[in-house]
Parts: C-alpha cells; structure tokens; sequence
C-alpha cells in the first residue's frame, strides 16, 4: 500500500506539469465534443490525432489519448439524454429513460445524474488499476513467448464472442486482420510477402491508414446515407444537481455499475460494451416497480453511465500492465506507444514508470475536468447538436487527409485511406463488424513473434504451449470461451443480448 501511494506521488508529479494539464484539458474537451456529436466517436478522433502526436512526448501524447477516449464517455451520454441518439455505443442504454426523464422536463437531473455517477466510477475504476497494475505486471513477467502467444489467441477468442452479430463473421474479420498483419517484408528472412511487387507495400500497411479508412472515412459515408433525424428536447434543461431523493436512489445502482463496468472492461474483447446493458439489466431486476424502466427511472441512467465510464478506464489494465489491448481504441493506443518508441507490456511500469503512473494520475484530473466541463456547457452542445451533419463531414474528411498525408509525406497513403473506407463502408453494409479486424491486425504482428520465439526454444516442438501450465491454461480459456458461446442455448441468449 505504501508503495502505491509513493508511486501515485510520482503519477501526480508528472500529471500535474502545466504542459500535462493542458493536454489532458484537450483530450477531454475534443472527447467531449466527439461524443456530443454523433457519428464520429472515439476510434476515428485518436486516428485522426496520432499525427498530432509525433512533436509530443510519450507521456502527454497518450494523456490527451486517453482524456479523448474516456470524455467521449462523458458527452455520449449528452447526446442520448437530449436527442435520443446515443453519441457513443455505450449510451445506448441511457437513451431508454434519459430522454424519457428530458420529455418530463427533468433533463438537467438526468445530465447531472450521469456526469456524477460517471465521476464517481471513474475514480474507483482509477483506484482499481493503481491497485491492480503491480501484482499484474509482477505476473506478466513471469511469462514467456508461449504465455504471450497463449494470452493472445484468448484475447482474440474473448474478441470473437463479445463482437456484435454473427460468431463466423466476426473470426472472419479477426482472420482478415491477422492476415493484413503479414503484409510487407519479413524481418526474419527478408522476403517480401503479399506486396503484389508494389513498392509502398514493401514496408507493410500502415496502422494509422487502415485504422482511419476503416472507422474514419466509412463511419463518414455510413452516416451520410442516414437521413437527420433529431427528437431535439424543447422543453427547459431545468436544475443540473438531483435533489437528496434522486442521489439515493442512485448511490446503490452507481456503486453496482462501478462494479460491473470495471470488471468487464479488463475482458479482452470490448468486454466494457457490455458493462452498460448489464448494469441496466441488473437494476431492473432488482427494481420493486421493473414497469418504471423506460419511461423515465433515474436508475436507467445512473447504473450504466456509471459501467460506462468505469469499464472505459479499465480497459486500460490489460493494455498498460500486459501490452494487450482489450478493444478497438487499446489498439490505436498500442499504435501510439510504438510509435514512440513505447514496447506496451509488464516493462512499461519498470522501464517508464513515469508514464505508467502519469496516465494513472491524469485519470483522475481528468475525471474532475470532465465534471466541470459537461455541466456548466451544457449549452454550448444543445447549440453544437442543432449544426447539420451535412456540413461536418467534409470537414472531417480534410482532416483526415491532411492527417494522414502528414504520416509519412506519401500522397498514396491518402488513396489507401480512401479504399479502406470504402472496404470498411462495404463491411458494416454486410453486416461486418470491423473492430475485431483491427485488433487482429495490431496483435498479428506481435503474435507471430511470439510464435516464433516459442519454436526456436523449443526447438520446432508446437507441445510447448501445453507443457507449460500457465500457456495450456490460457489456452484452455480460449477453447472452452468458443465451446460455450456456439452451444445454441448460449448463441441464441447471446443473440438476444444483442438484439436487446
């Protein structure tokens, strides 16, 4: 505990420089903002900034990261309360008796509602990595190559059963990436693979290109074929702080959302988008009245927003404390560690502890922020909600050139971008989910390293990962996750859990 503490002063020693506040400012302002607005989200917004990042240095590149991913918490809920879109996935759940609570004139309970309940979690599930991040990291040393690779493939597999739609689509996509991985030349052997003989495909696919065509430019031309529609409240927002009534009876679903946000956001495989429609699942079981979900119940709101945030913030553990990104956002964050030199892994708390413990920090600086931020602007996003879609996405589509332009200096970067988008665009109208793909690509890389390291120390012998206990375990996990989800009792309550 002592040590915690100690290591904490650090993270509040680096976090606390000006240069450091400034930036986590931005990152949860430019969250905020992209999760006000619906149709941009957290994935394209980290693509399109990576560029930004190269003149920063690591620590404040990846505070500001951070600060866009968990504030587009924040303002999804913004959107869903007031129009009845969720700006982000995970506020799905909030539309159902957010907007309900707007049409009764209780907007500003239900906005300040969720901007405490998301505060509040936020600074447990901060606790939650500061507490679990030694003993995993102390763990994670102790594995080998064939750990790693093990550890992997039961990410992956969490991946293909917490996707949405179909199982066989989604190993599709996770295949499609591992593959896309392979492009380029082979450090090993020096061969090129899959390059077709053209020459910009010599140094392999470009993670910031694949990842801003995929989520940037395809969620622009999906969104464009979806015609404006706003159920914008006219009524008054009213009073933002909920009376004593409301706090208590939102202290017990806040705690409970806390709880299981923070614990399906360590699943590998976007486990925290589940941690909402579980929370208000598990509210209105417990509800004495279940008739008052839907139609305006402050529980609706307070429980999920609350696993919102929280399974937002630990999703950060497998990706700080393991190196292995647990949804489509970790993996635009492993893109920006390697991009500065940063090996994500165990060794990032022993070898840049004052990164490790100034991300940690700035979370919570970040959560106070983002406290102050939504509720006095709360106007500023009703006007910010009135601006036409239309007039946005060219905008954003020149920035994302101009973004990836600047990657590389190389105008062909731009052509991929544009066919990705398309491919993306072509994927989501098949039914397609492509984050699945993208954290495929991210892990293929290191996943045949590992595969490799595995082999030559044991000499070509593939018994290795299951001689060795804890990589047989893990791919015990692997193989029983897969077994379980495609029984049909459990693929059909799964299919329902995504309907719902």
């Amino acid at each position: 505990m002592t040590e915690m503490f100690a290591n904490l002063s650090l993270g509040f020693g680096v976090a606390l420089t000006l240069k450091n506040i400034a930036l986590c400012f931005v990152g949860c302002l430019v969250g905020t903002l992209i999760g006000v607005l619906p149709g941009v989200g957290p994935i394209a917004t980290i693509a399109m900034l990576l560029p930004i990042t190269f003149g920063l240095d690591p620590v404040g590149a990846l505070i500001m990261l951070a600060g866009i991913y968990y504030g587009a918490q924040y303002g999804g809920s913004t959107t869903a309360i007031l129009v009845n879109i969720p700006g982000e996935a995970t506020a799905v759940v909030t539309t159902l008796d957010g907007h309900q609570m707007a049409k009764q004139g209780r907007a500003g309970v239900a906005l300040g509602t969720a901007a405490i309940g998301s505060f509040v979690a936020g600074c447990f599930a901060t606790l939650i990595i500061a507490a679990l991040g030694a003993p995993l990291t102390k763990l994670a040393l102790l594995f080998g190559p064939a750990e790693y690779f093990s550890l992997m493939v039961m990410g992956l597999c969490f991946a293909v059963v917490l996707a949405r739609g179909s199982i066989l689509k989604a190993f599709c996509m996770i295949m499609l990436g591992l593959l896309l991985s392979t492009v380029g030349t082979d450090l090993e052997t020096g061969q090129e693979r899959m390059t077709f003989g053209f020459p910009p495909l010599s140094d392999g696919i470009d993670f910031a290109v694949l990842a801003m065509g995929v989520f940037g430019f395809a969620e622009v031309l999906r969104n464009l074929e979806n015609p404006e529609t706003r159920d914008v409240v006219r009524t008054k927002i009213g009073r933002l702080l909920p009376s004593w009534e409301d706090i208590k009876q939102s202290i017990a679903p806040c705690l409970r959302g806390t709880f299981i946000g923070g614990t399906l956001g360590i699943l590998p495989g976007n486990g925290a988008v589940l941690g909402p429609f579980a929370s208000y699942t598990i509210e209105k079981k417990l509800a004495k009245d279940p008739s008052r979900f839907g139609r305006g119940a402050i529980e609706g709101v307070a429980g999920p927003e609350s696993a919102n945030n929280a399974g937002a913030q630990t999703a950060f553990i497998p990706l700080l404390t393991l190196g292995i990104p647990p949804n489509a956002v970790m993996a635009l964050m492993v893109g920006a560690m390697t991009i500065h030199g940063i090996i994500p892994g165990p060794q990032v708390m022993t070898k840049n502890p004052d990164l490790f413990w100034g991300m940690i920090a700035s979370m919570w600086i970040g959560n106070l922020m983002l406290l102050i931020i939504n509720l006095p602007l709360v106007g500023v996003w009703v006007k910010l909600l009135q601006v036409p879609y239309r007039l946005m996405f060219p905008a954003i589509l020149i920035f994302c050139s101009i973004g990836i332009y600047s990657v590389n200096n190389q105008p062909v970067d731009v052509a991929f971008t544009a066919l990705f988008g398309l491919f993306g665009y072509l994927l989501i109208k098949l039914g397609f989910e492509p984050a699945p793909m993208l954290l495929g690509f991210v892990l293929g890389k290191l996943m045949e390293e590992k595969l490799r390291q595995a082999l030559i120390i044991s000499r070509g012998s593939f018994m290795t990962f299951i001689e060795r206990p804890i990589s047989a375990g893990l791919l015990l996990v692997a193989v029983a996750i897969l077994v379980i989800a495609l029984l049909p009792s459990m693929s059909k309550k799964r299919d329902e859990v995504f309907t719902e």
